[in-house]
């Protein structure tokens, strides 16, 4: 088999197989990355396309009949690769549907020729529907035990709720055609054990897209959460990291009065209760006061100043000066990669409308078209430090602008989802100014970072 490569080396694998949707990569996972990297390097054409940027992956597995090598390893890119996807050195896709004389191919050129010739689109938008259902039902997936389904029938059965599935009817376009279920895929056919998986960006970030060359990133959840979960039935597969919980972090307090709170708020710890996590700033607060409320957020990673009401009477007017942008607030960021700022004028302004990006929840997207508004001033200081002013209160906006080529240019240290990780997100809410609720007293306070 040309796809599947030996790898020498004496790294122990783990005791189980790689949670796909948020992961360390093995060490195994990281030498077959490199030697797929070092390919790519010395492929002209194929380099030449993933320089704009493409996710690539690869399984580590072992094989039931060859024990020359310890291990061997499959590699995946996303979608195609240079226009086409039958690179000998990469697994094969699940369904090619790239043949030119193929039926997909072939439909699609009778609906484009209908679409020119009829004045209604109302018939070839139909046929379009048509023929996308029927690609779907072309991918026979597998999973671990052998057992078969095809994208429509693991679409139903994971948003089995009726309400669910009304909303998610069928899959999107290109889903099955991500790295990680190509390699599942001719694992399972080859009847080789999957071991460990990883995937990498290569390239540069996309506009919409931010991602760093080199570093490695969860499967998307928008087209692989159903595939994987049921491809991955029948492996032992290590827990969700996220199901794990987070350290009860202590909260110190910078203001108090009968009215409100303002604590310091450590990075790693969650503003309101999660989904999973119940421990939280709110949750610490209520302990001590039953009817405490948070007035707004910040990120897990963020750290800073937080207002917290004690009772609804004060709530209320503290959230009307949010929603009517009169609280001023003042953020301190350490970026990587400084020198990059070089030529960059010291003060200004980023504008960049964001909007979720549905496939790779939590990840937003800069989107000139559909985004919300987002506006943030900065003032560049000593040692890689920038002062950030939010006009608007988007999701990851700081994150986003800072790390976006239209914006500064340069993640905060530390920013897993736009730039590379470390011990922690290095950004700072350090000052806030608001009318006290109850007073209307003018208030400012401060919390030095701790970075």
């Amino acid at each position: 088999m040309k796809q599947l490569h030996p790898l020498y080396t004496d790294i122990e694998a783990p005791e189980r197989f790689t949670y796909p949707f948020c992961y360390e990569p093995h060490p195994l996972c990281q030498l077959a990355a490199k030697e797929v990297q070092v390919y790519i390097a010395n492929h002209a054409e194929i380099k030449e396309d993933a320089d704009c940027g493409k996710m690539f992956g690869v399984l580590i597995v072992k094989s039931t009949s060859d024990s020359s090598a310890p291990y061997y390893f499959l590699a995946a890119y996303s979608g195609l690769l240079a226009g086409h996807n039958d690179w000998d050195y990469f697994v094969p896709p699940v369904y090619d549907a790239q043949q030119p004389d193929g039926y997909f191919k072939t439909k699609e050129r009778e609906i484009s020729k209908i679409a020119r010739e009829v004045s209604t689109a109302s018939l070839s938008k139909e046929m379009s529907q048509d023929l996308q259902q029927w690609l779907f039902h072309q991918y026979q997936l597998l999973n671990a035990r052998g057992e078969r389904k095809d994208l429509v029938d693991i679409w139903q059965s994971y948003y089995s709720r009726e309400k669910l599935r009304k909303k998610y009817p069928l899959p999107p376009g290109g889903t099955g055609d991500c790295c990680a279920p190509k390699l599942l895929q001719y694992a399972y056919q080859q009847g080789l054990q999957p071991v460990c998986m990883a995937e990498f960006w290569w390239g540069q970030s996309t506009k919409e897209e931010l991602r760093q060359h080199g570093n490695y990133y969860p499967a998307c959840r928008g087209k692989c959460k159903p595939v994987l979960t049921w491809m991955l039935e029948g492996l032992e597969v290590e827990d969700n990291p996220e199901m794990m919980g987070v350290p009860h972090l202590e909260v110190e307090t910078v203001y108090e009065d009968d009215a409100i709170v303002v604590v310091n708020k450590p990075s790693g710890m969650l503003s309101m209760p999660g989904r999973i996590e119940e421990y939280s700033v709110e949750s610490v607060m209520r302990q001590r006061y039953p009817d405490a409320i948070i007035a707004h957020r910040l990120d897990m990673g963020t750290s800073g100043l937080l207002i917290v009401a004690k009772s609804m009477d004060a709530y209320h007017p503290l959230q009307e000066q949010f929603i009517k942008r009169q609280v001023k607030k003042r953020y301190l960021a350490q970026l990587e990669g400084p020198e990059r700022l070089d030529g960059l004028e010291s003060k200004g302004t980023i504008s960049l409308p964001l909007r979720p990006d549905p496939m790779n929840r939590p990840r937003q997207v800069v989107d000139l078209e559909h985004g919300k508004r987002a506006v943030t001033d900065y003032e560049l200081l000593d040692d890689g430090l920038v002062a950030l002013y939010p006009q608007t209160g988007r999701t990851h906006q700081l994150r986003i602008h800072c790390a976006h080529p239209d914006g500064l240019g340069c993640p905060i240290k530390g920013d897993e989802l736009y730039g590379n990780k470390a011990d922690r997100l290095y950004l700072h809410a350090e000052q806030i100014w608001f009318r006290h609720p109850i007073t209307g007293e003018e208030m400012h306070l401060v919390s030095p970072p701790p970075f």
